[in-house]
């Protein structure tokens, strides 16, 4: 058994976490391979390292002093350094750092907030470190290069059977040293997993798994004890974040079970990924319930739209234009609508109309703002006749007004468009209409 761990940045905020993820590691000898991303929030008013990191190069950029909030950066990890009674010598690299602070990229700053937790982890661990840059090959367009990075992997591992790496960053085919997008260390994970051959990747943090809704507005809601890929996606579009969505694709296609665990509560299930899940006929109907507010909706009518060829694609090079996402289009016979996130229109809404009816000479274009989307996801819909009229019949039974309605192809979602004074009311219905008779 080969596990990959990876632990976040609120698993490793302080010298408390890093014990915690000690005990995880040594509870388990297939646990050797550690990824970490860079010290998180010790508290909800602290500050993450990679934001100091990235305000500290806005000094530089800005000629503003910025030695203060350097020395505050070196401070958070030397004190994790004598509070863990640890001999890494990091002053030395700091020192370094310090004086050629200047000239160093965006994304070598960056990356040195799990650059210097990984030094850190290793040290407390007894682990050998490994760099990302001499592990993590990425590609001029961004890219990873998978047969590069099992090369690096296959080479360091002649020598060390297990060590700590830091997340969030690889190198380019020159040597430049490049990050991933926010979150990024739960690719890093991913690539190794799969370069790995891992039997799981386990994704440390400070949940125990995904919850089927936001407890936020549902009390209590049931822990996902299982979800695919394809719902993992689904949910995580649409604001149900634990994972960074793009850690799915290195490994889908070797159906590697990403497993989601809580480093504050090591003994609680967690949520386990899987490409696919064998279907269980007596299992929930959904999976989840996620959402978001604040959508427009652009509603065009125009008769006998059928017949005109291209309304669609001259619509939407509009939006295109003005380099607007578009969400959904629900359509209809002489009607569809463009729904996108309001701010991406706030300032050309108008400028959009026009050129809409100057582009297909509609008979009517009706603005409709304050839109919630609600994505109701689970694989076991599809063959459960009747699950998106009882759905529809929950939200009006409860006078709730259903502005829109859309499903994928694949029939892992239903979305619904409603007010956004509704949305919370309309998650908290779905709900109970669906888990309260599992309970």
């Amino acid at each position: 058994m080969l596990k990959i761990t990876k632990f976040g940045g609120s698993s490793v905020a302080d010298s408390t976490q890093f014990k915690k993820v000690k005990n995880i590691i040594e509870s388990d000898p297939s646990r050797r391979f550690v990824i970490v991303s860079a010290a998180g929030k010790r508290d909800p008013k602290d500050n993450k390292i990679t934001d100091l990191l990235y305000l500290c190069h806005a000094h530089v950029e800005y000629h503003v002093d910025y030695l203060p909030l350097f020395k505050m950066i070196e401070k958070r990890f030397l004190d994790i350094k004598e509070e863990l009674s640890l001999d890494t010598d990091i002053e030395g690299e700091f020192a370094e750092m310090e004086s050629s602070l200047p000239k160093l990229s965006l994304d070598e700053l960056a990356s040195r907030g799990e650059y210097f937790t990984a030094r850190l982890m290793a040290d407390f661990l007894g682990f050998p470190f490994v760099d990302a840059k001499d592990v993590i090959e990425i590609r001029y367009d961004g890219s990873f290069d998978y047969e590069k990075t099992s090369e690096n992997l296959k080479r360091i591992l002649s020598d060390n059977d297990r060590f700590v790496m830091p997340g969030f960053y690889g190198r380019t085919p020159d040597g430049r040293i490049k990050v991933m997008t926010r979150g990024g260390s739960d690719i890093s994970g991913s690539i190794l997993a799969r370069c790995l051959k891992a039997d799981v990747y386990e994704n440390w943090t400070d949940v125990s798994g995904f919850l089927v809704a936001d407890p936020r507005i549902v009390k209590n809601p049931k822990n996902i004890e299982k979800i695919t890929y394809s719902e993992l996606r689904e949910l995580s579009y649409m604001g149900a974040s634990v994972l960074h969505e793009d850690a799915i694709f290195p490994i889908r296609k070797f159906n590697i079970p990403i497993h989601i665990l809580n480093t504050n509560r090591p003994e609680d299930q967690g949520t386990i990924i899987l490409d696919s899940i064998e279907e269980d006929k007596n299992g929930p109907i959904i999976t989840g319930i996620a959402g978001k507010k604040d959508f427009t909706a652009v509603e065009i009518y125009k008769k006998h739209m059928s017949n005109d060829v291209g309304i669609v694609r001259k619509t939407l090079s509009v939006f295109e234009k003005y380099k607007v996402s578009i969400e959904h289009i629900p359509s209809g016979i002489d009607s569809f609508s463009i729904v996108v996130r309001s701010k991406d229109v706030s300032e050309n809404i108008y400028d959009i109309v026009s050129e809409i009816k100057e582009a297909i000479h509609t008979d009517h274009i009706h603005v409709a703002d304050g839109i919630a989307l609600i994505a109701t996801v689970g694989r076991n819909m599809m063959s459960r006749p009747g699950t998106s009229g009882r759905l529809f019949a929950a939200l009006g039974n409860s006078g709730i007004n259903i502005r829109m309605i859309a499903q994928g192809s694949d029939e892992i979602n239903i979305i619904v468009g409603v007010e956004n004074k509704d949305f919370e009311r309309a998650i908290s219905i779905i709900y109970d209409n669906f888990m309260k008779e599992e309970a």
